[in-house]
Formats: structure tokens, C-alpha cells, sequence
């Protein structure tokens, strides 16, 4: 039987924060992704998108890119064009890290954090990061190829403690079936 739901062609990952208080350090946040081969889908990333960094074939890129939180509405969004992605990766995990150079920051010090995952006008999931407040990151999307070459979304937000670096390598290293 078939069923009039269309595969996860093109997500959008956006990212919101206050800016920090006149005088303090600037708060930055910044999104990353992770891509898995089949071969490894827990194992060592295959690469990473983040700022200043796109994907090889152009699949995953970083629209725009703050350090500091200040604009209007969200101020980082990261399209992922899974629809297009090649068929040897089978798993890309999203994530969310805070720089750490200034210091240790966590989730629940820096106002206002939210980040919303669409595809099209559809919300697929939003979070406040309240549930991680400790981390100085987290995952918050996971998108795994099917058997029929479709893309599901996982969407739970798991907080990490580390510096964007050690993230970046841990981000997806859960076993299957945990």
C-alpha cells in the first residue's frame, strides 16, 4: 500500500540565544553535523559541517553563522539536503555546542536558547535546552537512511560536557540500540 508521506528531502536546523550582558564575554553557540558511512554509522565521523566549513558535495552547509546571539529571531541555520546526500552515508547526527575559550559556559547560563528543526513549514521538533542546562552541549537531531533509501528523523536532545572538539568526536558514538 502506498502512503502519502513524502520522504525528509530538506531539513532546516535553526539556532536562537540572547546575547550576553554588555561587558561580559560574548556567548557563542554554534551547530555542527556529523556524517556516518554505513560501514561505521556509530564509529568515527566520516566529516564534520560547521562555521566556516560546508560539506564536500555541498549537501550540508551553514546559512548563517553568529558568535555573539545578537539579531533578530534565529541566528544560526544549517540546511542539510538529505534527499541528495549519497547513499554511502546512512546516518547524520545534528548537535549544539558552546565555545568554551572564555571560560566554562553552559545551557542553563546563557538566556533565551532554542532551536527549532523544519523541514518545509513543518516543525519537526523545537527545544529550549532546559533539560541539558549543565551541558556545554548536546545533541538534538539524528537522521538514519532506511532499508527503502528513505531518511527517518530522531529527534531527543542528550546533553554532553565537553569543549566543541570532544563533542564533535562523541556526538555519535551511542551503540546501536541504546
Amino acid at each position: 500500500m502506498s502512503t502519502p508521506n513524502k520522504d525528509i528531502e530538506k531539513v532546516e536546523v535553526r539556532l536562537k540565544w540572547d546575547p550576553s550582558p554588555p561587558g561580559a564575554p560574548a556567548h557563542d553557540l554554534d551547530i555542527i553535523a556529523a556524517t556516518y558511512l554505513a560501514e561505521a554509522p556509530y564509529g568515527s565521523p566520516a566529516y564534520l559541517v560547521h562555521f566556516d566549513s560546508r560539506s564536500p558535495d555541498g549537501t550540508i552547509a551553514l546559512n548563517r553563522d553568529s558568535r555573539t546571539g545578537q539579531g533578530l529571531g534565529f541566528d544560526e541555520v544549517m540546511t542539510l539536503e538529505l534527499g541528495r546526500l549519497s547513499t554511502t552515508y546512512t546516518r547524520v547526527v545534528v548537535g549544539v555546542a558552546i565555545q568554551q575559550r572564555d571560560g566554562r559556559r553552559t545551557f542553563a547560563e546563557i538566556a533565551n536558547t532554542g532551536v527549532q528543526i523544519r523541514e518545509g513549514y513543518t516543525n519537526l521538533a523545537e527545544d529550549d535546552f532546559s533539560a541539558v542546562g549543565a551541558a556545554t552541549a548536546a545533541t538534538v537531531a539524528e537522521f538514519i537512511r532506511g532499508a527503502s533509501d528513505s531518511w527517518e528523523f530522531h529527534g531527543s536532545v542528550r546533553g554532553f560536557d565537553g569543549d566543541p572538539d570532544s563533542f564533535a568526536g562523541m556526538m555519535g558514538s551511542r551503540t546501536p540500540g541504546a
